[in-house]
């Protein structure tokens, strides 16, 4: 749980670096506040509009979507600081983020450079110290255990 909530505290952090766990906890956590909020505007949209008051239904859904949209401008900035940070533990520049967000509006390619940036996210960090920081998986660095 802790892991769903530490982008928060990091939330305009742009330096170091983030684990797979740290980024994929989050988006877990944005997936089900989502689901939550689309689960109650059809309960609540729906339900009215099925009663035959499609004009308050539509309505009520809209007013349950309205949170909806402050909470995905709340997390703008920490989910794009996680993202930065997870490509620098990939020991990539967080420019690149950037790269990949204005090929997405490129219909073909946009698609492939989601596919990218996903399996980006996916792989793990380097190990080890790189130029943003130590390893957040190891922060100590490896154990000397013979030596």
């Amino acid at each position: 749980m802790e892991w769903m909530f530490l982008p928060f505290r990091r939330f305009a952090d742009f330096s170091g670096r983030s684990r797979r766990m740290e980024y994929w906890m989050f988006a877990l956590l944005n997936i089900l506040v989502a689901f939550a909020f689309v689960m109650v505007a059809i309960l609540v949209g729906g339900g009215l509009s099925a009663i035959g008051q499609m004009e308050r239904g539509a309505g009520a859904g809209l007013i349950v979507l309205a949170p909806f949209g402050l909470y995905y401008v709340a997390i703008l900035i920490p989910s794009l600081a996680v993202q930065v940070r997870r490509l620098h533990d990939r020991d990539m520049s967080g420019w690149w983020l950037l790269l990949f967000y204005v090929l997405s509006l490129i219909p073909v390619v946009g698609f492939f450079a989601s596919i990218a940036l996903l399996v980006l996210a996916f792989l793990p960090g380097t190990e080890g110290d790189n130029r943003f920081g130590p390893d957040p998986k190891n922060p100590q660095g490896p154990l000397n255990v013979f030596d």
